[in-house]
């Protein structure tokens, strides 16, 4: 074994050049240490003056926090005022689709109420332009004679009624004077309310006095007996109470 190993329990033998490299790393550390000790002249002004310097104090302020909830309130409040003019606006158009509504309705009664009266216009025109066309047939007819007999009498009255625009037929005449008189224009009627009053019916269509005088037209006799002028008073009054002598069916 060589003699540089020691036995266990001992250290190992330094050589000499481990001994110098000893003491030359010894001698650095030794030398660091001391150039950290001493600081140097910039080191120490930049310390005094940092100790100089007197501790600033920190400033505290809501005005930020403000700003943010007033950027946070504002879009919110403008939100708002959007919803309203929008509510608005929709009133708005309701209302005036409401008046719009009552506008037409409005408009739509007043067209009524005036095609209406444009209706009954039309209907008088159209009955004053009949009598005028019956009183126009009447002129140019040629006067013809007629028997003196029932026949004869209802034509002659028809005749009379065309130029005086009075409605009524053959039939409708002949079915009253039947119901009447039997055809008899002598006839008078004297048990019955007008005779008890003193104004008993007479004639073809038993007229009372008054009402002949009433409705008597002109041309014809003043004589309540005489067919044609009985005849004619009689369909004269009947056509201003009921429409036409077609329309009696009982006494009248």
């Amino acid at each position: 074994m060589s003699k540089h190993f020691l036995t266990h329990g001992h250290g190992r033998a330094l050589s000499r050049h481990h001994k110098i490299a000893a003491a030359g790393v010894a001698a650095l550390g030794a030398a660091a240490i001391g150039l950290s000790a001493v600081p140097s002249s910039a080191s120490t002004t930049a310390t005094t003056s940092e100790t100089a310097l007197p501790a600033a104090k920190v400033a505290y302020s809501t005005e930020p926090i403000k700003n943010v909830r007033a950027d946070i309130t504002d879009p919110t409040a403008g939100a708002g005022l959007k919803i309203e003019k929008i509510e608005a606006r929709f009133e708005a158009k309701r209302e005036a689709a409401a008046r719009a509504a009552a506008e037409r309705k409005a408009a739509a009664a007043a067209a009524e109420r005036k095609a209406e009266e444009a209706r009954r216009a039309e209907e008088a025109a159209s009955r004053a332009a009949e009598r005028a066309r019956l009183k126009a047939e009447a002129r140019k007819a040629v006067p013809k004679a007629y028997s003196d007999t029932l026949d004869g009498w209802i034509r002659e009255s028809l005749a009379i009624m065309r130029k005086h625009g009075i409605p009524g037929s053959y039939e409708g005449i002949r079915r009253n004077i039947m119901r009447e008189s039997s055809g008899n224009p002598k006839a008078i009627n004297l048990w019955d309310i007008n005779a008890r009053n003193g104004i008993p019916s007479k004639g073809l269509l038993q007229v009372i006095p008054p009402t002949f005088e009433a409705y008597h037209v002109p041309g014809t006799s003043k004589n309540i007996y005489d067919p044609v002028a009985n005849i004619v008073a009689a369909c004269n009054y009947a056509a201003d109470k009921y429409g036409t002598m077609d329309n009696v069916d009982s006494a009248y």
